[in-house]
């Protein structure tokens, strides 16, 4: 991606880490009053291991990726790069010894061992007294559950935890932080005061001590050191904080941001969801699950976590271990030609937010809700794909209206944004169940927020709670957004 710029803005280059559950991309913006580029310098699989029943992440390898693809940024640089972000999935976390390294590879979230915790939980604090005080959506693999599921487990608090993005930062030299906007995702922050909440923490049995600092998006938290430091170009670099929750960091990367425009950030997860100025804390948004995490300059992303494109990312998995390949792109020219589906698949079923078997764990819920099972040889995948496509857009639509009608605001318009906005055939189908006018926005959205924030922290552009402005992200956004095309 590449532009023109004007003639009198200071040369930066950055390099924005965005940490995905099925991959990671590491890319460098580099922008000089003649001409920017921002370009991806590398990719790497990633993906959780089953170990002894239980789901990890291999830290080891990831910051192997991480640390390869930093050199190869640097090789692509034309100078100093002057910062570093991070940004990733939330609720996922490292336990930390005194010197900051992990005490054994962090749990994926999809791990079944907080599958009745919750509700064990609720009986000590109900749900309705923690929704008052964190405005956060009850998921069942938020990090306070997980946090319960290593104390149950009699496993070492260490130190401290850090979130994953936080990890990244400290491993290259950062101080250990937790970044508001994935500290909110936790569900122990706070949502008026912005702080761990007492409560929770001596709820769960919890050791408060080893929650890091909270620090605002934007905020430098470090140098890089080690053997990165020995090449030129990091020998002075900043490790900033951007949005370090990746939903948090797309939304800052959109490019409009108007009161009637709804958002959803397509990838593994669909985010679904709107931005308010501050938290609404209703007995309508508790009662519909609806999450207030947070944003730039204390602002809240209200939304719904959907199952997204995991969906049809699990199912080609399946056919593949069947022994056969499908594209997204076939999947979808098979689509365009089947009737629509008798019925909708509930797309958030507890069932299929699990590992493997995707297509027999569609049909189980099909029968659960008394609809017909499909054929689940490899040939039936476009009945599949034709089903989660429809149940998306389906669900997509009924969440926008929910978020519309407790938010109080009308929507004109829905930006898409992430990989999953190159389907075209469930924008159309969101379209057309909808109503509203659907904008693709750009794919790589959290690259662009994450390096809209260094930039604007850089400039030493501060909002209202000393973390990056908004409005500094937003002009930031606009320029970069236009390299994508």
């Amino acid at each position: 991606m590449s532009d023109s710029c004007g003639s009198g803005t200071k040369p930066r280059r950055v390099a924005a880490i965005d940490l995905g559950a099925e991959s990671c991309r590491i890319s460098l913006l580099n922008w000089q009053p003649q001409g920017a580029t921002l370009r991806t310098v590398h990719r790497f699989h990633n993906g959780p291991q089953e170990r002894d029943g239980n789901l990890y992440w291999d830290i080891s390898r990831l910051c192997e990726g991480l640390l390869e693809g930093l050199r190869l940024a640097a090789g692509a640089a034309t100078g100093p790069i002057d910062s570093i972000g991070v940004d990733g999935w939330a609720v996922d976390y490292v336990r930390v010894d005194g010197e900051h390294k992990p005490l054994q590879d962090p749990f994926c979230y999809r791990d079944p061992r907080t599958e009745t915790i919750p509700t064990q939980f609720w009986k000590t604090l109900p749900a309705e007294r923690l929704y008052a005080i964190t405005g956060v959506q009850m998921l069942r693999f938020n990090t306070l559950y997980q946090l319960i599921a290593d104390h149950n487990a009699g496993l070492p608090d260490g130190t401290c935890w850090l979130n994953l993005p936080e990890y990244i930062l400290c491993s290259l030299g950062g101080r250990p932080v937790s970044e508001f906007t994935l500290a909110t995702h936790t569900q122990l922050v706070s949502a008026t005061d912005h702080a761990w909440s007492p409560e929770i923490f001596r709820a769960a049995g919890l050791d408060q001590s080893k929650a890091p600092e909270i620090v605002p998006p934007g905020s430098i938290v470090g140098q890089v050191t080690g053997e990165l430091a020995q090449l030129p170009e990091y020998r002075n670099t900043q490790l900033i904080a951007p949005s370090c929750h990746d939903t948090g960091s797309a939304v800052a990367g959109i490019p409009y941001s108007g009161d009637d425009c709804a958002f959803i950030s397509s990838g593994t997860w669909s985010l679904v969801g709107t931005v308010l100025d501050r938290p609404c804390l209703s007995e309508a948004a508790f009662k519909q699950n609806i999450s207030n995490e947070g944003g730039l300059e204390g602002s809240s992303r209200f939304l719904k976590n959907v199952n997204g494109m995991w969906l049809i990312e699990e199912s080609m998995r399946h056919w593949h271990s069947q022994g056969r390949d499908w594209s997204i792109a076939a999947l979808i020219e098979a689509c365009r030609s089947l009737p629509a589906p008798e019925a909708v698949l509930d797309v958030d079923h507890p069932e299929l937010l699990l590992s493997g078997r995707m297509p027999q764990r569609i049909n189980s819920v099909l029968r659960l809700s008394g609809h017909a099972p499909l054929p689940e040889g490899p040939e039936a995948a476009p009945q599949f794909a034709n089903l989660i496509f429809h149940s998306l857009a389906a669900r997509y639509t009924e969440v926008l209206r929910m978020i519309s009608e407790v938010a109080g605001k009308k929507f004109r318009s829905v930006y898409i944004v992430g990989g999953g906005n190159r389907n075209a055939f469930i924008n159309q189908l969101l379209q057309e169940r909808s109503g509203l006018e659907v904008i693709r926005g750009p794919v790589e959205c959290s690259t662009i927020g994450n390096a809209a924030i260094q930039l604007a922290a850089l400039e030493g552009r501060t909002g209202s709670n000393s973390g990056a402005s908004r409005d500094a992200v937003a002009e930031w956004s606009r320029r970069l957004a236009a390299l994508e095309g």
